[in-house]
């Protein structure tokens, strides 16, 4: 799993508080993005990869544009204040599964009222320079994440943890890429792990599905259909934009401190939701009536007052443009800071390092910390079940429960005790279960996964340990603050699907690399495979049913891909396939798997920024996104 230089401009790292004991206590004129525009004219050059030797090359080609490094995101206006907190070493873990004294599955948090009544994607994960406009609240450094394709080489352990304690606060209030699904869960997010399969087919007990809902047009070849610009950011600063969803009508992404749906077919304004500050956290799931939740500011922030914390927890009406209700939760006369949001059937719920809330979305409270209770929820897992990863033990003899919930109490269904010391879990997937964890820090590329388990969410049993080591395999997960902020991974068919690092292609200066598949019963390799192609770089976006659909970043003289991969005989089909002009392709390169949002849906393709920042050149142009579609 790669280790890239610092983040690009536009996604600085996000991070934050870990974890939240449960025994702890914890408008508005936004600025204005300007319209859409169409056509493409951003001058940024495709950045080419890099691989580890193979056999002789074949006769020379053009070379590609040298990567462009990403810059360490600046200090200034956004950003939240305060020291993070030492990172405690990670011992070396034994065999899964180690039982902890004392902790059995029963009641989940605090049930305050009767019980109640768904993406390409993961954040670099740097720490977060103090600075302005972001929450004070204690963060732990958090992993850096995988890199653009091309970037450079792997960084040591040692200087992973130097380079997350310099830049460790800024994601308190931003979460990430993470992550957008559509309606339905359709135009999910490669930041996510296609829960259940993706859109349509037919479930069976362990999450696979049979057929896939996205079907090949006669011509795959595809046209910018809009782009919108990049807003405005002053004070050298950086501005979480976090959030994408993709409903059978509007794209609808978050800018500065609002919510924006767009045509997806014109890129036209359909509505604006101004919200009383940044975006911190937005979910990827979206409910069967286009319902999603996010995480915000309750004020802009400003020199004077740099720190607002992300208290507000408020669910959206994707089609309306309207938001429904804004809750918050306390601890005793103190708001609860969340790190995270997700959204199952119709619960709400959020996780911190002060414990776990939930609503249903009728705005009705079902839980929130207990402040008796030695265990804490950091975060949730959502989409078909809801998984919480629950920290318990002291700060040097952490054990991690990963407990399946009922939604609607928040009674526990099923616990799996992860081995003591490991000290961040990421769920993939919650239909099937999965789970990401970096053991005994044994990656050693801030990747954040060396290791997958594959859990029975209805016993709580281990089924499989799949190992997954970080040379050879480029997906990531944050875990830290983020438990869903996975990426470049899908999950379906009782399969785990997981790109290969980059190597090189047949030409003298290509890469590329493959897609391979896990049994998630038996943790081995099934021996499909799906080659990127020379020159290109293949990522998994989501499940479509039974079929996974990826997106193949391409090479300096052709435009990218999403294709669709059928889950038995592994045949590739072309869904799109985006201009080779090198306008076009600058604009496509512009936004990578590894730091943006992508969606796909019905011959729809969206990119798209998490970070707004100001901008390095007056004449370079920058978009917040950019839409493609065929004919």
């Amino acid at each position: 799993m790669t280790q890239p230089p610092p983040p690009p401009p536009q996604q600085p790292p996000q991070g934050g508080g870990f974890g939240p004991p449960q025994d702890q206590p914890p408008q508005d004129q936004p600025p204005q993005t300007p319209p859409p525009a169409a056509g493409p004219d951003l001058g940024k050059a495709p950045e080419p990869g890099y691989g580890y030797p193979q056999a002789p090359q074949a006769p020379q080609t053009p070379p590609p544009a040298a990567p462009q490094a990403p810059p360490t995101p600046p200090q200034g206006y956004g950003y939240p204040q305060g020291a993070p907190a030492p990172q405690p070493p990670q011992a070396p873990q034994g065999a899964p599964g180690y039982g902890y004294p004392g902790q059995q599955p029963g009641a989940y948090g605090q049930p305050q009222q009767a019980p109640y009544g768904q993406p390409g994607f993961g954040q670099p994960g740097y720490g977060q320079q103090p600075g302005y406009g972001y929450p004070q609240q204690p963060t732990m450094p958090y992993q850096p994440q995988a890199g653009q394709p091309g970037g450079g080489k792997k960084l040591n352990a040692q200087m992973l943890i130097i380079v997350a304690a310099v830049v460790a606060i800024a994601l308190i209030i931003g979460g990430g890429v993470l992550y957008a699904s559509s309606g339905k869960d359709e135009g999910r997010q490669n930041d996510t792990a296609g829960q259940s399969g993706g859109t349509g087919g037919t479930d069976d007990d362990n999450g696979g599905t049979t057929s896939g809902k996205e079907k090949a047009p006669s011509d795959p070849s595809a046209k910018v259909l809009f782009q919108v610009p990049a807003p405005e950011v002053k004070n050298d600063s950086t501005v979480v934009v976090s959030g994408s969803w993709l409903t059978d009508k509007a794209y609808v992404k978050s800018g500065i401190a609002r919510i924006v749906g767009y045509d997806r077919d014109k890129g036209s304004e359909l509505w604006k939701l101004p919200l009383s500050g940044p975006v911190c956290q937005a979910s990827r799931h979206v409910t069967d009536d286009n319902l999603t939740a996010v995480l915000y500011q309750p004020a802009m922030p400003t020199k004077a007052d740099p720190s607002h914390g992300c208290s507000q927890i408020a669910l959206i009406d994707l089609d309306a443009g309207k938001r429904l209700w804004t809750k918050t939760v306390k601890t005793g006369d103190q708001l609860i800071n969340f790190d995270n949001i997700t959204l199952s059937g119709k619960t709400v719920a959020v996780g911190s390092t002060s414990g776990g809330a939930a609503f249903d979305v009728s705005g009705k409270l079902l839980w929130s910390p207990k402040p008796a209770d030695s265990c804490y929820d950091a975060g949730y897992g959502g989409g078909d079940k809801l998984v919480a990863v629950r920290k318990c033990g002291s700060y040097d003899q952490r054990q991690l429960h990963i407990q399946t919930i009922d939604p609607k109490s928040g009674k526990v269904i099923s616990e799996y005790k992860m081995t003591e010391g490991i000290e961040y879990a990421s769920i993939v997937s919650t239909n099937p279960l999965v789970v990401a964890a970096d053991v005994g820090d044994s990656a050693g590329d801030g990747s954040g996964i060396s290791d997958f388990f594959s859990i029975d969410s209805k016993t709580g049993k281990l089924r499989t340990r799949i190992s997954a080591p970080g040379e050879q395999f480029a997906a990531r997960c944050e875990g830290i603050t983020r438990v869903e902020a996975c990426n470049l991974l899908a999950v379906g068919n009782d399969r785990l699907y997981l790109p290969t690092e980059e190597h090189d292609g047949t030409g003298k200066y290509s890469q590329t690399n493959e897609i391979v598949a896990f049994d998630l019963a038996t943790g081995k390799q099934t021996g499909q495979r799906a080659d990127a192609g020379d020159g290109y770089t293949i990522s998994p976006l989501r499940m479509d049913g039974g079929n996974l659909i990826a997106y193949k970043r391409p090479p300096y003289d052709k435009g990218g891909q999403v294709v669709s991969i059928s889950g038995t005989g592994f045949k590739e089909t072309t869904l799109l396939q985006n201009p080779a002009t090198d306008a076009v392709r600058d604009v496509e390169t512009s936004m990578s798997p590894e730091y943006s949002e992508f969606l796909y849906a019905e011959g729809h393709l969206f990119m798209s920024k998490v970070y707004a920042s100001k901008r390095s050149t007056v004449r370079e142009k920058e978009y917040l996104a950019v839409g493609f579609g065929t004919s």
